[in-house]
């Protein structure tokens, strides 16, 4: 479950190509936190942890994806929403990329794990119907269905207007592996790890973005870096879907792979009790700057709580790394050490 649906200098700064020069963040010095903005991670996983464990699942465990045997492989499933970024899209008027999110939230969860996305349904709650709004929403959908490679088979629309203010998008999103096609899920000591950019903010921590972006400025405001018109617009960016790697990482002997969203780079620890040392993290659109800037956060707290430029990695032999990052058009970001501990996530020399 994911919250909030969460390339750094050499002494882990945030980076951004067209961010220009700018002053460092102390990280022992105030400034806004996911938890103040109003998202406790901690918390949020003691939640979960307490759901799984009343449900009593009896499925296994994907770290991603939910997994149930079926006939010769397994039915993966993954579920998700898209989250407070939908209070941006709300203020701008615009739902015609939520959708994309939607699918893509659920379809790059069921990718981490080795499972073939196959089709979706979403959930549409609405505090009052409204024609104009939906028809944004289900061409995102469409979108969305497209580039993860799924069908869109539909879903249910549900107003409820004492329980829903505006309206709150989910999906699920179902897929098929076999045993061959599922990732081992654990790195190995001495792994590569390769990455692969974002398309920016994705649809996670914009409790955090909406907070530091909103102190002094409007979602409204021309927006000063990109090709966006507004400041609002630039965290509508929809979520990129990773569903194209699934085959090469398979073709390449991937171990393990990390969704990087609510949580941000602390999602590497799923892989395993290890050290993830990331040296050269794919580079951070300007987005990230501006809400480190105005939001005085720390660098620690951006690598926490956002991808900061990489969504996705996966842990791999060192052979194949290379290789793999050359024909997909990612990049070889860090690598995987050994610790005597639990897991630990390093960015840059910046440990999270």
């Amino acid at each position: 479950m994911d919250d909030d649906t969460a390339d750094g200098s050499d002494d882990g700064r945030v980076d951004g190509d067209d961010a220009g020069d700018t002053t460092e963040t102390d990280d022992t010095a105030e400034g806004l936190t996911y938890a103040e903005a109003g998202v406790d991670v901690g918390a949020s996983e003691a939640a979960t942890a307490a759901l799984v464990s009343a449900a009593d699942s009896q499925g296994a465990d994907g770290t991603y994806a939910g997994l149930i045997e079926a006939g010769d492989g397994y039915l993966g499933l993954a579920t998700d929403g898209v989250g407070t970024k939908l209070l941006v899209a709300e203020a701008l008027s615009d739902y015609s990329t939520v959708g994309i999110d939607c699918v893509a939230m659920n379809a790059n969860d069921l990718v981490a794990a080795g499972v073939e996305p196959a089709a979706f349904v979403d959930y549409l709650a609405v505090e009052e119907p409204g024609e104009d709004v939906a028809e944004q929403i289900g061409e995102g959908l469409a979108v969305g269905a497209e580039r993860a490679g799924v069908a869109l088979l539909g879903g249910e629309t549900a107003v409820m207007p004492e329980v829903i203010r505006d309206l709150d998008l989910a999906g699920t999103c179902a897929g098929f592996a076999t045993d061959a096609d599922l990732f081992p899920g654990v790195a190995q000591p001495g792994d590569a790890l390769v990455g692969w950019p974002s398309s920016g903010i994705h649809s996670n921590g914009l409790t955090l973005a909406r907070e530091a972006v909103t102190r002094d400025h409007e979602y409204t405001d021309p927006c000063p870096f990109g090709d966006y018109d507004t400041l609002g617009a630039a965290l509508l960016e929809p979520t990129r879907i990773y569903a194209d790697l699934l085959e090469p990482m398979r073709t390449h002997g991937v171990r393990a792979a990390a969704h990087v969203t609510g949580g941000g780079w602390g999602n590497l620890e799923r892989l395993g009790d290890h050290a993830y040392r990331v040296d050269d993290p794919c580079p951070a659109q300007p987005v990230f700057e501006f809400v480190r800037e105005a939001g005085g956060v720390s660098d620690a707290e951006m690598h926490r709580t956002f991808n900061v430029g990489t969504g996705f990695v996966a842990a791999l032999p060192p052979a194949e790394a290379d290789d793999l990052a050359a024909t997909t058009d990612g990049r070889v970001v860090g690598r995987v050490a050994e610790t005597d501990g639990d897991a630990t996530v390093s960015i840059r020399g910046l440990e999270l």
